[in-house]
């Protein structure tokens, strides 16, 4: 018999009958799927520009659609991921309100999904209603198509302007599917590049969804890298000559002014007996100011008058940042 004596961890071992030393925790491996024939390639430092992109897309989409329904609508863009066209089918609703553009040149399509809860809300709104309605749960009639369109009109403008800088598009929406399953504008394993965009007002709250092939983005994606390398190489001379045309061009766009007076009431009696040629009485002083927006911004607080026969507004102030909200009240 061995004279060795047994340390506190054998006694264990033999107590336990090794199901201490099986329990004991083993590290896990942090193991990623990786799919070869469709590899990933919207890398951190693309997806922060293409979020940037589409953001645009979002404010400019918001103010349109605050003018053309009258009403309050919070636009937001949830994000902008690659998926296979199959799985971005297997995400639209039954039925769903896509809209089909085709790329003019390319061969390629691509699809603008507008949500069943804000298609209904649209269609309300454009006919004269509250915008409160249920979803509708049925494939849009053809007068209720066009309606939808003009969104799904201005969201392929906007398209093509985040996207001129980088990859020039021509597109034309020339076809609806309301099935998913029969929806087919690619491969069912081609990669797409999808932007997610909600929309809230009120209760409302819905989904548009932005499908681009990857096949006629390749110009964005195998450039960037080409053109960091190539910022970094120039000289300080060559990047102030960009700066100062840049510059030039900035300050050559055009930005349409606008100036609107306060709001004043007038009662259904006389609005009834408007016709051709009637005086309104506003009640507004003549030395009331007026808000001078920039585009969608209201930017100045300016005082109507005429210069030369020609109407004119002379800035007194901006519109101070704290304000801005106030300022839009008013001046509605």
């Amino acid at each position: 018999m061995s004279s060795e004596t047994l340390s506190q961890h054998d006694i264990d071992r033999l107590l336990g009958g090794g199901s201490r030393q099986s329990a004991a925790p083993t590290l896990a491996m942090d193991v990623q799927v990786y799919d070869f024939r469709r590899p990933h390639r919207v890398s951190k430092e693309r997806l922060r520009t293409l979020e940037a992109m589409y953001e645009r897309l979002v404010k400019g989409l918001e103010a349109w659609l605050i003018s053309r329904v009258r009403g309050q609508i919070e636009v937001r863009l949830q994000s902008v991921e690659q998926f296979s066209f199959g799985e971005f089918t297997l995400s639209l609703p039954m039925p769903c309100s896509s809209f089909i553009f085709d790329i003019t040149g390319t061969g390629q399509k691509g699809v603008i999904d507008v949500g069943p809860e804000f298609s209904t809300y649209i269609i309300d709104r454009l006919f004269g209603g509250e915008g409160t309605g249920s979803a509708l749960t049925r494939a849009l009639t053809p007068i209720e198509r066009m309606a939808v369109r003009s969104v799904a009109d201005k969201v392929s403008g906007l398209l093509q302007e985040i996207w001129q800088d980088h990859v020039a598009m021509d597109l034309n929406i020339t076809g609806f599917e309301s099935s998913p399953e029969i929806l087919q504008v690619v491969n069912r394993e081609d990669p797409v590049l999808v932007a997610n965009v909600e929309f809230t007002t009120g209760s409302v709250s819905s989904l548009l969804l932005i499908c681009l092939p990857f096949s006629v983005l390749d110009k964005f994606f195998s450039s960037s890298g080409q053109q960091r390398n190539a910022l970094l190489t120039t000289s300080d001379r060559e990047r102030e000559t960009t700066r100062q045309r840049s510059e030039t061009a900035l300050r050559a766009t055009r930005v349409p002014l606008t100036a609107r007076l306060p709001d004043f009431q007038l009662s259904m009696r006389d609005i009834a007996g408007i016709t051709e040629g009637t005086i309104i009485p506003t009640g507004i002083p003549t030395d009331a100011r007026v808000i001078v927006r920039a585009g969608t911004q209201e930017r100045f607080i300016g005082h109507p008058g005429r210069v030369s026969g020609n109407l004119a507004v002379r800035i007194l102030d901006a519109v101070p940042s704290t304000t801005t909200s106030d300022s839009r009240t008013d001046s509605a």
